[in-house]
């Protein structure tokens, strides 16, 4: 039975290369895929996906990769920028398609959601019925009737929406708007949270790592380097440590709220803590805390 599924067909040609050359170093190493997540830091679900062309493998989880199988980084890097250029523009075209889709339902299609359009009025030639006013004066008062009534009904229903239902002349009333009328946030393919849903997740299995995240701020802590990882698409942040060791912690603090990441098993190199959901980088702030006993923070 071969050891790796087909990718599948649809992956584009850039980033299909980039996954099979990865394949062929896990290979080489001889390890399995338990053992690479042990060694990179990165979880075994998050490199079952990268392995089999479901998500692309951010920056991080290649170098981490090159370092634990002697692999020269340089050759993996450029294999992956060129794979994640063509990652981010496959999903820019299904974003367009998508909306060009949803905007090329006909006009026709949105009849009947005010009844049925009015008949026309008759034209010379016809034959008006009992009662009806005839002559350039009576199509002037029924003209300026149906003004009048239009601009009415104007009025009323831009009184009925700025006092939000109630009776104008009510004193005192201040409402707040209605929590429902909060605009959700928007997220990308394949980000799976937002916002405070992403505090205490992963930021790899969510999606907000990768090309939707950078760094923020570094500090130096002995020989290893400090960081807020920021991801803006998600509206969260997570401190990193590398090269980390057995019994280096990261934790990263944002107000009152404070996340703690440890290596995640023998060889591994990267530590990282969960998301912890911020409006802007600057609200973050990652601190080491390593076996040595040495400690610091970024700014």
């Amino acid at each position: 039975m071969p050891r790796w599924k087909a990718l599948p067909d649809e992956l584009d040609p850039q980033v299909r290369e980039f996954v099979e050359v990865m394949r062929r170093v896990v290979d080489r190493a001889g390890l399995s895929v338990a053992a690479v997540a042990d060694r990179t830091g990165y979880g075994r679900p998050s490199w079952e996906r990268y392995l089999h062309g479901r998500l692309l493998a951010p920056k991080g989880a290649v170098v981490a990769l090159a370092e634990v199988t002697g692999t020269p980084v340089v050759h993996l890097v450029t294999l992956w920028e060129l794979a994640e250029r063509a990652w981010s523009g496959a999903e820019n075209r299904h974003a367009h398609g998508a909306a060009a889709t949803a905007g090329t339902l006909p006009a026709r299609a949105l009849p009947g959601r005010f009844g049925p359009p009015p008949a026309p009025l008759p034209s010379g030639g016809g034959t008006p019925g009992p009662g009806a006013r005839t002559g350039g004066a009576g199509r002037r008062r029924t003209t300026l009737l149906l003004a009048a009534v239009v601009g009415a009904a104007g009025v009323a229903a831009g009184a009925f929406f700025l006092t939000g239902g109630r009776d104008p002349q009510t004193p005192g009333v201040v409402e707040s708007p209605s929590p429902s009328a909060v605009t959700p946030r928007v997220l990308p393919s394949g980000v799976r949270c937002g916002g405070s849903d992403c505090t205490g997740r992963d930021a790899e299995t969510t999606g907000c790592s990768g090309g939707l995240a950078a760094t923020a701020t570094t500090a130096t802590v002995g020989a290893t380097r400090v960081e807020v990882r920021y991801s803006r698409a998600c509206g969260a942040a997570w401190g990193r440590i590398t090269p980390a060791g057995p019994g280096d912690t990261v934790t990263v603090t944002a107000g009152s709220v404070l996340r703690t990441g440890h290596v995640s098993g023998p060889g591994a190199t990267i530590a990282y803590t969960p998301m912890v959901a911020v409006n802007s980088a600057d609200e973050a702030t990652a601190c080491a805390v390593l076996a040595s006993g040495q400690q610091g923070c970024t700014p």
